[in-house]
Parts: C-alpha cells; sequence; structure tokens
C-alpha cells in the first residue's frame, strides 16, 4: 500500500514535469532541458504506469504521441498519424526490440539511419506539384506552414514524376554554420541566447512572416513515405531510394543489415561521426526493412513496433575555468566567454565556452576558479551547464561597470540581460556606427557605402563620424578602387550632408530605441540640439509615443561625454544642429495614414515625408484608428484588412489631390 502511495505521488509530480517541459519544447520552442534529460523522465514514468496500471490517466504524457499543436497556424489533421518512435538508450534495449520482431516474424532485414534533430514536417504533394505542408503537431493534428516551407530551397516545388498525389514526412534543421552565425548575431545583439539548432529551426519555420524563415536558411531531410499513389513499394530502403529519385532531399547514408548485430555496429558508426556531421544528430533510428513486416508488426497507441530509436547520451566533462574574458558586440553588448583548462569534448578540444551574459552567470553562481560541467549545445557551441565545486575564497563574477574597448561607462536597462555600451565612439563598433550615419535615412551621404566605410576606416581615415567631414578628395582618391572623380563626387556628397535638419543627425547618431519618428518628434518638441542636451528625462517623456524607456535612453546617450564631445566636432565642421522640419499646414492633423503596396512615383519614405509636412502620421499596421490606407500596385494584407474594416482607400492620385 505503501509503495502504490510513493509511486503515485511520484507519477503526479513526473506528469507535471513531463507536461511543463512538453509545452516548452513543443509550443514554445523554448526548451529548458535536453531531450535527453527528458526522455529519462519520460521512461521513469512508464516504467512506475507499468508496474501500477491503475496510476494512467488521461493528462500523461505517456497516453499521447507528442504535444499539442500551436494556434498560430491553421490546423491540419493528418490523415496518416504521424508516429513518434520507441527509444532505446542501451544495446541491451536495441536487442530487446530484435527479439520482439523475431519472435513475431522470425529473420528480418534492417536499414538504418541518422536520426535528425530537428522539426518534423509532412509535405503533400497533387500530380507532382507541392500543395501543401504542415508541422507534426501532436501526432494527429498540427500546423500548415506551406508558405514558410516553400521558403526551403531543398523542398521541391515539383517532382520529376507526376503522381497523382503523395504526402513525406521530413525533418526541417538547421545546419551547424547557420546556428553559429545566428547564435553570434544574437549574442552581439544582446538578445536571447539560442539553445540549440533543433529550437532555432523550429522558431524559424513558426515565424509569422515567411521572410524571416526564407533569411533562416533552413534546410530538410525526407526519411519516409507517409500515403503515395500510382506506386507501389515493398520496403523501407526502396522508399527511400524512389523519393531521392522523385528530387527529396534524403539523409545522407542509410545502409541494409540482415545481421541485427552488424545493424547494432551500424549505429556505434554514426555515433563516431556525429561531430564531424554538419547537421545535429540525437541518435540512430533501426527500422524492419519490409512493408508487409510493418504490416504484421503494427504499432502500440504511441509508436510502431517495427521501428526503434537509439538515442546518443550528450557528452560532458569536468574542468576549470580559469579566467573570464569579456567582448565587446558591433552593437555594444558585452559578451562573457570562460576561458578553460583544455578538455576533449565531443570530437574537438575545447577551451572556451559561452556564458551568455550576466544573468546566466549569476543564477549558476559561476566564479573563477570554479570546477564547472561542460558540454556543447547541439554539440556545436560550447557552454557551462553547472557549478561543480567553487575555489576557496573565490567571489561571484560580475560584469565589469566600464567597456572594456573605450572605458565608456556601460547600461543595462530595464528588461533586458545585455549589459551594453552606448559611446558612438566606441572602437569595438565603430565600423558599424559610422555605416549607419551614412545611411540613406540618416545623414543621406550617397556614395559612402559599407565598403567605402570599412576602407577609410581600416585606413585609419575615420575614428569617429565627425571625422568623415575632414576628409579630402586626396586622401579618398588614394584608396583602392577610388579615382579622382569619385572621390570628388563623395566630397560634393559630405558637403551636402551638412544642410541637413536636426532629425536626421538625431537619427544618425544611433541613439537605442530612437527611429526616424521618434527622431522627428524630438526634433520638433526641442528645435536645437542644445535645448535636447538640456532636457530632462521627464521633458523627454511627454512626448506623444515617447514611454521611460525611450527617454531614459536618449538622456543617457545625449549627456555622455563621448556624445557631446562628438556633438561640438560636428559643430566644428559646420553640420546643422536646427530642426528645419516645417508644418506646411495642419490639413492631416489626427489623420493616421497606412502604407501598402508600390506607388506610382512616390517612395515610401517621399509620402511619409509630406504625410508628416502636413500635421499627419503614418502606421505600420492597420486598424480602426486608420484614417486612409494609401495603396499602390501588389498592395497585400494591409488593403484587405482596410476593405473589411470599412477604411478610405486612396491612389497616389487620390493622394496628390488631398495635398495641391
Amino acid at each position: 500500500m505503501k509503495e502504490l502511495k510513493n509511486a503515485e505521488k511520484r507519477a503526479l509530480e513526473l506528469r507535471e514535469i513531463l507536461n511543463y517541459h512538453s509545452k516548452k519544447y513543443y509550443v514554445d520552442d523554448d526548451p529548458e532541458i535536453s531531450d535527453y534529460e527528458y526522455d529519462r523522465l519520460l521512461r521513469e514514468l512508464l516504467e512506475l504506469e507499468k508496474a501500477f496500471p491503475e496510476l494512467v490517466a488521461d493528462d500523461s504524457p505517456t497516453q499521447r504521441v507528442g504535444g499539442s499543436a500551436d494556434r498560430l497556424f491553421m490546423p491540419v489533421v493528418h490523415d496518416v498519424v504521424m508516429e513518434s518512435l520507441q527509444d532505446a538508450f542501451s544495446e541491451e534495449e536495441l536487442y530487446a526490440f530484435a527479439k520482439r520482431v523475431t519472435d513475431a516474424v522470425g529473420a528480418a532485414e534492417y536499414v538504418v539511419e541518422p536520426k535528425i534533430d530537428g522539426l518534423s514536417v509532412s509535405l503533400e504533394y497533387e500530380n507532382g506539384v507541392f500543395v501543401r505542408g504542415s508541422t507534426r503537431g501532436d501526432g494527429r493534428t498540427g500546423e500548415d506552414v506551406t508558405a514558410n516551407l516553400r521558403t526551403i530551397r531543398s523542398v521541391p516545388l515539383r517532382l520529376t514524376e507526376n503522381l497523382p498525389f503523395i504526402e513525406v514526412r521530413g525533418e526541417v534543421y538547421m545546419p551547424h554554420d547557420v546556428f553559429l552565425r545566428l547564435a553570434r548575431e544574437q549574442e552581439e545583439n544582446g538578445g536571447k541566447p539560442l539553445k540549440n539548432p533543433r529550437n532555432a529551426a523550429a522558431g524559424s519555420l513558426r515565424q509569422k512572416n515567411p521572410q524571416i524563415t526564407a533569411s533562416r536558411m533552413l534546410d530538410i531531410f525526407v526519411f519516409n513515405i507517409q500515403r503515395v499513389e500510382g506506386a507501389v513499394l515493398d520496403s523501407h530502403r526502396q522508399s527511400l531510394d524512389f523519393i531521392k529519385k522523385l528530387g527529396f532531399k534524403t539523409v545522407p547514408f542509410y545502409n541494409k543489415f540482415s545481421s541485427f548485430n552488424d545493424a547494432v555496429a551500424e549505429v556505434r558508426r554514426i555515433g563516431e561521426l556525429r561531430s564531424t556531421l554538419p547537421f545535429d544528430i540525437d541518435g540512430a533510428v533501426i527500422k524492419v526493412d519490409s512493408f508487409a513486416t510493418h504490416r504484421i508488426l503494427g504499432s502500440t497507441s504511441k509508436f510502431p513496433k517495427w521501428a526503434v530509436a537509439f538515442k546518443y547520451p550528450p557528452e560532458e566533462k569536468t574542468t576549470e575555468l580559469l579566467s573570464v574574458e569579456v567582448n565587446v558586440g558591433r552593437t555594444g553588448v558585452l559578451t562573457p566567454t570562460a576561458v578553460l583548462s583544455p578538455v576533449s569534448l565531443a570530437g574537438t578540444t575545447v577551451s572556451r565556452a559561452t556564458l551568455h551574459n550576466q544573468d546566466f552567470i549569476t543564477e549558476k553562481d559561476i566564479r573563477i576558479g570554479d570546477e564547472v560541467i561542460v558540454r556543447k549545445a547541439g554539440d556545436i557551441i560550447p557552454e557551462v551547464l553547472s557549478v561543480v565545486s567553487h575555489r576557496e575564497g573565490s567571489v561571484p563574477y560580475r560584469l565589469p561597470d566600464t567597456c572594456p574597448s573605450c572605458d565608456a561607462r556601460v547600461v543595462r536597462e530595464e528588461g533586458e540581460s545585455a549589459v551594453r555600451c552606448i559611446n558612438p565612439e566606441c572602437p569595438a563598433q565603430l565600423l558599424r556606427n559610422i555605416i549607419h550615419f551614412c545611411s540613406r535615412d540618416a545623414m543621406d551621404i550617397e556614395g559612402l557605402g559599407e565598403s567605402v566605410l570599412e576602407n577609410l576606416v581600416r585606413n585609419g581615415l575615420i575614428k569617429n563620424p565627425a571625422d568623415i567631414y575632414l576628409l579630402t578628395a586626396g586622401q579618398i582618391a588614394s584608396l583602392e578602387g577610388l579615382g579622382e572623380k569619385s572621390a570628388s563626387n563623395l566630397i560634393s556628397a559630405i558637403e551636402r550632408s551638412k544642410g541637413n535638419s536636426l532629425s536626421r543627425l538625431i537619427y544618425a547618431l544611433g541613439i537605442r530605441h530612437i527611429g526616424e519618428k521618434a527622431a522627428k518628434l524630438l526634433a520638433s518638441r526641442f528645435g536645437t540640439i542644445d535645448e535636447l542636451i538640456k532636457a530632462s528625462v521627464e521633458e523627454i517623456s511627454v512626448i506623444e509615443g515617447f514611454g521611460g524607456i525611450m527617454a531614459q535612453s536618449v538622456a543617457d546617450f545625449i549627456k555622455m561625454p563621448q556624445t557631446l564631445d562628438l556633438i561640438e566636432r560636428l559643430k566644428a565642421v559646420n553640420v546643422n544642429m536646427n530642426s528645419l522640419d516645417e508644418i506646411r499646414d495642419t490639413r492631416f492633423a489626427g489623420k493616421i495614414f497606412v502604407l501598402t503596396g508600390t506607388l506610382p512615383t512616390l517612395s515610401r519614405a517621399e509620402a511619409t515625408e509630406i504625410i508628416e509636412s502636413f500635421g499627419g502620421k503614418t502606421a505600420s499596421s492597420v486598424s480602426s484608428k486608420t484614417s486612409y490606407v494609401l495603396a499602390g500596385e501588389d498592395a497585400g494584407s494591409k488593403l484587405t484588412k482596410a476593405q473589411s474594416l470599412g477604411i478610405e482607400i486612396i491612389s497616389e492620385d487620390d493622394f496628390r489631390e488631398m495635398i495641391s
């Protein structure tokens, strides 16, 4: 009786833990534990329910195939259930699987392939044309992500054969090189650190905007036929060869074995290759080859009886944390890196590991001299997992209060994990800051693009934005790829930019949270740069559309000694410091315009400038507060929404009549 009570208590606890982590993994795309840890917990619950069948509950994670489908996309009911696989954590469990197969059907042949760690999807084709793609969801109901799947270049839009119908199953994943690039960008921008390629792939595929998905360079391996019309296939190996012939990208290697011993040896071989592959795998799959045998063996309520997935444990090692190195990213974010006593991990020697940010360090109580456990997140990025022990006399580590690159005071804004240097003259951010300063929407210096600026910075001719106005035609002409005519044109563009309105200069300074509209509001409210410098946080925060964080960001930035020095240098070279933005009249006062599509002659920036010069405002999305939708060619969903809300839609000709 006591044993049952203890089992009941533990089963309840496990269900709560697993349901929580299942949601974090499948719905939020924000896992807090590794797949291996989750699978171990699930195995413990399975064993408890097996020993005490009365403990099985409807809400138990063991009673469903997977997590619940998200509601961001339209639901898709799978005609063929997208089953999960039975897991094995030891070779003994693999041989137990083989015995069950042999006892049921006798000798069998097996196909072994790597288990890709990504997001499982279904692709449907009619007459050889891709018509629908969906996520696995809970196995029975997923999400329609057709538009996003179309952005993956390895998804064929038309097959090599016009089959009446075929549905295949694949795994969308993010290659290691793409993940590393994305992770670096996230760290530099002070964003939430990516946990692993699977998490990154899932989040990328389920973006509302397919253009974002396209930028993430996702890939796919197709590994199974769910349904097919117009072809007869007898085995799994034959089906893989067939889908490859149709134009699908399949797993790079899959081999058939008559001996189960050889199949297990192949699982070992794949495990040894794991660290050399350009994508993530979390195991190897053994499948009975014959489809006729599949039908005989059938499935349980949770997984097929003709396949098993061997899960590789994550490799972890203990080492000493020797020091912490702090680098400054291009956006000013301070990124701490652990310098470790070298240790061999997942096929490489690791001597450095990411520490993400101060919150991560504080949460794990990381100190210099600690014995720490390290692993590779997704077998790629080394990270400190936990602390084993502290060195005697050690103290909690804190990021520095000043920037390691320029010694300016660093800030941490409310609600952010990133510690950031906001000095406009910080050498670590120099090129990025100057590119922004010269950009079209800022000081608009035509001809000073990224490559030219990089050349100027590399040759020491620009060390802050004010140096742009001290350049000579001779200095520019001496650079590789630039002649006297180019130099003359650049000098003219630089000279013209001195006359820009104050709003452009404010935006060019690169104040965090301050875009073009906010810069115009600041210029309109204070009129001159000197008045803005004198303004208090309270005076800035009363501007319509400004909140406390924006106001504080402006005040902190504009009063920095480095900013004041830069402004004085810009004054010395006669850059305009006064607002030139005039309100012609207030005919659009209180009116909100939304721009959509391509206008015949006006750019969006030009149309926006005209609207604001007549006292109006622009917004990025249509709502009940929208006054007009200015629509051009290829207007999309904004136009549709405006029509449904009964909002007045105008053309460029209508607009010109309104301002004539």
